[in-house]
């Protein structure tokens, strides 16, 4: 067991925990932050995607230690002041979701990928949400919801 300071939706969070844990694990059984899915448990679905410092991590497949003092966001963190985030007000405006379990992953990756590239293109969207797999098949309303929310951004999809 070690002590393990988190920087987590904007709150330091120590945790005592074998350093070895997977932080998705940390995250849903010690934190109660459940947003985060296990899905393959191998990093290939994308359900369990949390940003760590503004890029898309897959936290089934990092460990705890690795990401202590890190700025880590969950999909329980993009609210602010009580407002959705742009892309979180898209999915729901376009039914981008349909049972929902891939949907915060969906969303944190998205974000990454608006934060990165507030314009992108259909096959730019494509490209990097590649890998964040629905098993309903909603992925064409999931790319529009991404150009909505980079319109929304003042991005602009093109």
């Amino acid at each position: 067991m070690k002590t393990i300071q988190l920087h987590i939706n904007g709150v330091k969070r120590s945790v005592d925990t074998d350093p070895e844990r997977t932080l998705l694990s940390v995250l849903r059984d010690d934190l109660d932050l459940t947003g985060a899915k296990y899905g393959c448990g191998e990093g290939q679905c994308g359900a369990c995607t949390v940003l760590v410092d503004g890029q898309p991590v897959r936290s089934c497949h990092v460990r705890v230690e690795a990401v202590a003092g890190k700025q880590i966001t969950t999909i329980e963190g993009l609210t602010q002041n009580g407002q959705l985030h742009p892309l979180q007000r898209a999915f729901l405006e376009l039914d981008a979701m349909q049972c929902g379990y891939c949907t915060p992953g969906m969303i944190l990756s998205g974000v990454a990928l608006l934060a990165n590239n507030p314009h992108p293109s259909e096959t730019e969207i494509v490209r990097f949400m590649n890998g964040n797999i629905c098993r309903c098949g909603t992925y064409p309303r999931i790319i529009a919801a991404i150009r909505r929310a980079a319109q929304m951004m003042k991005g602009g999809a093109r």
